[in-house]
């Protein structure tokens, strides 16, 4: 195995942990879920996975959602902007999605590249 697929494995179990550690409290959590994204996408683009493109997009839209919920901040109430704008922090949840599909694929591919029989198949 060379390195650049070492570095990919690694990364995506460090990425998906990290994902998983944010997701506790997802406001906080986002310091840790958009470096986190950003992890699984180089991995993914280290393994050259036909799954990188899934991961950018989830990249992405994690980025564009957290900055979003930064500078908008609170809506409703006394912030003066109506319910409607809390739409603009939808990116970030669905990049999430994104980005923990594409991590869960990356540990399948990496897993049957490897030769390990499926669980699921009862090879």
């Amino acid at each position: 195995m060379n390195k650049r697929m070492l570095w990919s494995r690694i990364l995506t179990v460090i990425g998906m942990i990290a994902l998983l550690i944010g997701a506790l409290d997802p406001l906080e959590g986002s310091l840790v879920i958009v470096p986190a994204t950003a992890v699984i996408a180089l991995s993914a683009y280290l393994a050259r996975s036909r799954f990188r493109r899934l991961a950018y997009w989830g990249f992405g839209l994690t980025m564009i959602g957290v900055g979003a919920m930064f500078m908008i901040g609170d809506v409703g109430g006394s912030a003066g902007r109506p319910m409607w704008w809390a739409l603009t922090f939808l990116p970030y949840p669905v990049g999430w999605i994104l980005c923990l599909i594409a991590g869960v694929r990356l540990l399948i591919e990496w897993n049957r590249s490897r030769g390990v029989k499926s669980v699921l198949h009862g090879d």
